[in-house]
């Protein structure tokens, strides 16, 4: 990480909420500037409050974008470009993941409207937020790229839906791609996959999704989001330079590719 005096740039999609309001906090305590978005306004103003009572507001920047709609992406790291400069960090968390108390509806249930949404924020808004990013860490010679995909891209899913899944296995088939072409411009891309985390996407800790969760995993709770906010933190640092095209798991060992 540089000096204070000139902080690192970095966005986080998603990040007004879960992991990757954890992760706005802890890119903040290392020191950089950090802009996040999410779809729903009241989410942004109290993350913005939040983080900007802890940090600073000049070191804040919190704006409302749909990552559906094309526009709104670009209009973002336009502004973002124009108040402080290109982003050096990129991490990609914002999803969507409809399902019922209960887990994802039958298959044959999935609308076409539902599946095309489900991959335009999770896998394409991801694909346009890079576009949006990459130039800038190609002029920069430096690049920092954090997919947080999903357990349920990396084993057998048990409550996330087709869509869903499809669309956090397809990160990995787009990290790969990106490494191949700018890992010799100093930028890295790599995935965090986590498991079943606390945070209100999971629902009630004690509903009975988590608690068959819980019986499953060897640690034998939840995750925190600050535990995958550690992890997607040092993969955007200076030391983790030599590390590209990898997948990290947080999962509490309930899944182990060893």
């Amino acid at each position: 990480m540089r000096s204070h005096a000139t902080p690192r740039v970095a966005v986080v999609t998603g990040g007004t909420s879960g992991i990757g309001l954890a992760t706005a906090r802890h890119l903040l305590e290392r020191g950089c500037r950090v802009a996040v978005f999410g779809q729903r306004p009241v989410n942004v103003e109290n993350a913005a409050g939040v983080l900007s009572r802890e940090f600073g507001a000049e070191r804040v920047f919190a704006r409302v974008v749909d990552l559906a709609v094309t526009a709104q992406i670009t209009a973002f790291f336009q502004e973002l470009d124009q108040c402080w400069g290109k982003a050096e960090i990129l991490v990609c968390n914002a999803g969507i993941s409809p399902k019922g108390p209960d887990g994802s509806g039958p298959f044959q249930e999935i609308t076409l409207e539902e599946w095309n949404t489900v991959l335009s924020v999770n896998l394409t808004g991801t694909m346009l937020c890079c576009q949006s990013a990459l130039p800038g860490m190609v002029e920069a010679h430096f690049g920092r790229i954090v997919f947080v995909g999903s357990i349920a891209g990396r084993a057998m899913p048990r409550i996330a839906g087709a869509a869903y899944v499809a669309s956090k296995a397809a990160l990995s088939g787009l990290a790969r791609s990106l490494v191949a072409r700018h890992a010799a411009q100093g930028i890295t891309v790599n995935v965090v996959a986590p498991g079943r985390i606390a945070t209100d996407m999971a629902g009630p800790r004690d509903s009975g999704v988590n608690r068959a969760a819980v019986a499953r995993i060897p640690a034998g709770r939840m995750g925190e989001p600050k535990e995958v906010a550690a992890a997607i933190g040092f993969l955007t640092s200076d030391e983790a330079a030599f590390i590209n095209g990898a997948t990290i798991d947080v999962n509490g060992g309930e899944y182990t590719p060893l």
